[in-house]
């Protein structure tokens, strides 16, 4: 069940954020970040095996899923939505958490590892090992779907959801096996990406999003979908050059969006590295 919490994001209290987050199981907590254009439910196919192990939490990012935008005043870019995470794990007494993230949020999460707020990092295609043009190819695809999830009225997306064809056209691009989507998956996540408040925000920031440092002295896996269609898994080459200590998985089979692609391999590659 999902629950909602309030917490300052700065020391004068006058600037709060309000997450959205759901949590289930049991052991050392676990947080899980969706890309932009999201909402929690995308780790749907892999929480149950997670949380056998895991206290797992996962995250509507500011701005996307149920959780509103940041206020004005603050930043949808990395330094704003790190600050709005590091007030949430201490809103939940969250003592440096296990975080996997994918896409927007493996870089997230590497961004956390980075300032020591977590205990072990696993980064699903994460953002930030782009060249420009690898960057430009990227957002493009990501403006092209928020534009077809808006263009197209809700009857017609439960209509296309309703046969595999349709989910193949709608969403292929994120997932490298479409058919495994559910209609009412496909229905909901089409209408997340419609109605991502911060999604224009969080695009112009990514601009200048370009991880650059290590991640010394904690657990690290980079995994990348051998389909991923949105980042190319070249960049984990890059990541790998990056941060010379995290171990680079490869995902067969998987796209760019792999937890439902392959539920078990990515929830083995989680836990592994927790553990």
């Amino acid at each position: 069940m999902a629950e909602t919490i309030s917490f300052p994001i700065d020391a004068s209290g006058r600037h709060r954020a309000e997450v959205v987050y759901e949590r289930v199981g049991g052991g050392e907590p676990l947080v899980l970040l969706h890309g932009i254009g999201h909402h929690l439910q995308v780790w749907d196919p892999v929480v149950g095996i997670l949380a056998a192990e895991r206290d797992v939490i996962a995250v509507d990012l500011p701005g996307f899923g149920r959780s509103p935008a940041l206020p004005d005043t603050v930043a949808h870019d990395l330094p704003g939505v790190i600050a709005v995470l590091r007030g949430f794990f201490e809103a939940l007494g969250l003592d440096r958490p296990h975080v996997a993230g994918n896409s927007l949020g493996g870089l997230l999460a590497l961004q956390l590892g980075h300032e020591k707020l977590v205990r072990s990092v696993t980064a699903l295609s994460p953002g930030g090992f782009w060249t420009e043009a690898e960057r430009r190819y990227a957002f493009a695809v990501l403006l092209a779907l928020r534009h077809s999830a808006r263009r197209l009225p809700e009857p017609v997306v439960a209509r296309l959801a309703r046969t595999a064809a349709g989910r193949a056209a709608m969403v292929s691009t994120v997932y490298a096996r479409p058919g495994r989507r559910s209609p009412d998956a496909v229905i909901a996540e089409t209408r997340a990406l419609r109605e991502a408040t911060a999604f224009e925000a969080t695009l112009a920031a990514g601009r200048d999003f370009l991880f650059t440092h290590d991640v010394p002295d904690l657990p690290v896996t980079v995994a990348w979908g051998t389909g991923d269609r949105i980042l190319l898994r070249r960049q984990g080459v890059r990541a790998k050059r990056v941060i010379p200590g995290a171990r680079l998985v490869r995902l067969p089979g998987c796209g760019h969006v792999p937890m439902s692609d392959d539920p078990a391999l990515v929830a083995r590659v989680i836990l592994d590295t927790s553990r």
